[in-house]
């Protein structure tokens, strides 16, 4: 199965975020993207790709660990940035940002140690993605409208190890369908 691990934001914090990615939506070229939809707005802290079955219950166990070695945290949608000239358009984070990639660093690990093969190592770079193109795309605008979000801080208390499950019925802009396999508390208490 294709899994990530991630911290998922409170249906307030996306509330908020989908009212401003609605004004976005206003801005000239707006339809020439495909737009993320609610359902699919997470702070990806490790993608994992196609996992053996095999595999899961050990990498479960290595994120529960990881969850519960990592006290909860602070953590706000913030700004905006892209990724491949404009191929990714992203709402940013603020708050306790060390701990947000010490959990996406444990939980890359907890994969490894588990035996799935993960590539190589990039620095974690907190993100959420609202957007994408095909195409190179001048995404300015949007970047600049985000750089003046701030939503709500909220304590992250949960990491999730989530199902990725990919459109196949080959209708243009179909989204991806996120399935929530476990969700471990953060902390010792946890």
């Amino acid at each position: 199965m294709r899994l990530f691990a991630a911290v998922l934001p409170p249906e307030d914090v996306v509330r908020e975020l989908a009212a401003e990615i609605e004004e976005l939506h206003r801005l000239p070229g707006a339809d020439g993207l495909r737009w993320t939809g609610r359902p699919g707005w997470h702070f990806t802290l490790a993608f994992y790709g196609e996992v053996d079955d095999e595999l899961v219950p050990d990498l479960s166990a290595r994120l529960e660990r990881a969850a519960h070695r990592t006290e909860p945290f602070p953590l706000a949608v913030r700004g905006g940035g892209q990724f491949g000239h404009g191929k990714a358009l992203w709402a940013g984070a603020e708050g306790d940002l060390p701990s947000l990639r010490l959990l996406a660093d444990r939980a890359e690990a907890a994969a490894r140690k588990a035996g799935v093969p993960m590539g190589e190592h990039r620095r974690y770079k907190a993100h959420l993605t609202v957007a994408r193109s095909r195409d190179a795309v001048d995404v300015r605008p949007y970047v600049e409208a985000l750089d003046l979000f701030t939503g709500r801080t909220w304590s992250v208390g949960e990491l999730a190890l989530v199902r990725s499950n990919l459109p196949k019925s080959g209708v243009p802009g179909e989204q991806p369908r996120y399935e929530v396999v476990a969700r471990w508390a953060l902390g010792a208490a946890g």
